[in-house]
């Protein structure tokens, strides 16, 4: 059986999850965002959002933020997570999708509409007017995804990464 031939199923995760979920969300970022740095200013962020006094642990003991994992059989392939809306351009009422990685392996597999389609479902029944997220302008590849959903560049944020400031494009869609 081949890994593509394994369906996948989410689920919220669960604390006994942290150390898989911290070592995916590592991986991919590492993967898609490494070239992108200086060494210094990647280790600088690296430790900052991950491990295990990393933000993405912290954020899993949040009762405001809603996760959903990407499953293949025990192995976590994915994941997305809301937030309370913090971005200038949201409404009070309006959803944030605060991040949607895929591991490297699974790009192309379905994990990412899967994920989005529980985003979309989950802030359609909270009744937001909109769904927001930020996204790296260089990363062209999540860009066409959420164009292909309809979202809209509105805005830009500053991401810190280490010392270097990116350009990260703030799209809306309007549910």
């Amino acid at each position: 059986m081949s890994l593509s031939d394994i369906a996948i199923r989410l689920d919220a995760p669960t604390p006994a999850d942290a150390a898989a979920l911290d070592a995916m969300a590592l991986a991919s970022w590492h993967d898609t965002f490494a070239q992108f740095y200086h060494p210094d200013d990647l280790a600088a962020f690296l430790d900052q959002a991950f491990g295990e006094q990393g933000a993405l642990r912290r954020g899993l003991h949040d009762p405001a933020i809603t996760w959903q994992v990407a499953r293949a059989g025990d192995e976590i392939v994915g994941y997305a997570k809301l937030t309370p809306p913090w971005l200038d351009q949201a409404g009070p009422d309006d959803a944030q999708l605060s991040q949607l990685y895929v591991a490297t392996d699974w790009h192309g597999r379905g994990v990412a509409p899967a994920l989005m389609e529980w985003a979309l479902a989950t802030a359609r029944a909270r009744r937001a007017p909109a769904l927001l997220l930020t996204v790296f302008e260089k990363n062209a590849r999540a860009i066409r995804f959420y164009d292909r959903y309809g979202f809209d560049h509105v805005g830009d944020y500053a991401f810190p990464v280490g010392r270097q400031i990116d350009r990260d494009l703030i799209m809306r869609l309007a549910l």
